[in-house]
């Protein structure tokens, strides 16, 4: 099976927004199954065998850094002028109000979403594809602090709150960031099954929520009826 290739763009976003989401799909690859062998017998030659494979690619205007939020910069891979072809974009969320849209990102958006092939959008990374007139006519979401500011700029996107993330066709938005990372892992499971969500789960020490912001994975208590970790690790019994 060919690998998937994820691009996210080069401007000013929240470092997580992107770094949150690569990091999840990163935790559930053959690369990282192979490494987690040395340490867990709970992975098998057939958890790595089903484990997907991802080409990350950071796509910016030129080969220049370009800075991003909490002292991050980004280095990019490509530009749009020579950038492979992308199964998946995402869109990382800036801050809305001083933002502006290069013109190359926003041809770059509309090719993509237009081919049908899937976009993610994070926090107000769904403002950004706004922008760019992807989101005309379609449901979408984005982080509740800069909801009615965004909705109240780009009125013919169907803009709701109630769910943690939203899917329309090919486009996927989340709320913010750490609920995209919870749509990431769900749509990982979705395309990868139970083994992939759980372990990309299990390397972040993450406990995703479902669309409701629920706990997916069960708590766990002790005889005594203290929590306990949520996660549960397995080890060789000698090294």
């Amino acid at each position: 099976m060919a690998p998937i290739v994820i691009g996210s763009l080069c401007y000013q976003y929240q470092a997580v927004d992107v770094i949150g989401p690569f990091d999840m799909l990163g935790g559930a690859t053959k690369r990282i199954m192979e490494a987690v062998k040395t340490y867990s017998p709970a992975i098998t030659d057939s958890t790595v065998a089903k484990a997907p494979e991802f080409v990350f690619h950071h796509v910016g205007l030129s080969h220049d850094l370009v800075d991003l939020t909490s002292g991050f910069t980004v280095k990019p891979t490509c530009t749009v002028d020579d950038c492979p072809a992308l199964d998946i974009l995402l869109l990382g969320g800036p801050n809305p109000e001083p933002f502006v849209l290069d013109p190359r990102f926003a041809e770059f958006i509309r090719r993509h979403v237009a081919s049908g092939k899937l976009l993610f959008t994070n926090c107000t990374g769904s403002f950004v594809a706004a922008m760019a007139g992807a989101l005309d006519g379609k449901n979408a979401t984005c982080n509740n602090v800069e909801y009615e500011w965004v909705k109240h700029r780009y009125p013919k996107v169907n803009w709701s709150k109630d769910k943690k993330w939203v899917i329309d066709g090919n486009i996927w938005t989340g709320s913010g960031p750490v609920s995209g990372m919870d749509m990431i892992i769900h749509w990982l499971q979705e395309n990868y099954g139970k083994e992939a969500f759980i372990w990309a789960a299990l390397n972040l020490d993450f406990e995703p929520r479902d669309i409701d912001g629920v706990n997916v994975i069960p708590f766990r208590y002790g005889e005594d009826g203290k929590q306990l970790f949520t996660h549960v690790h397995h080890y060789h019994d000698s090294y």
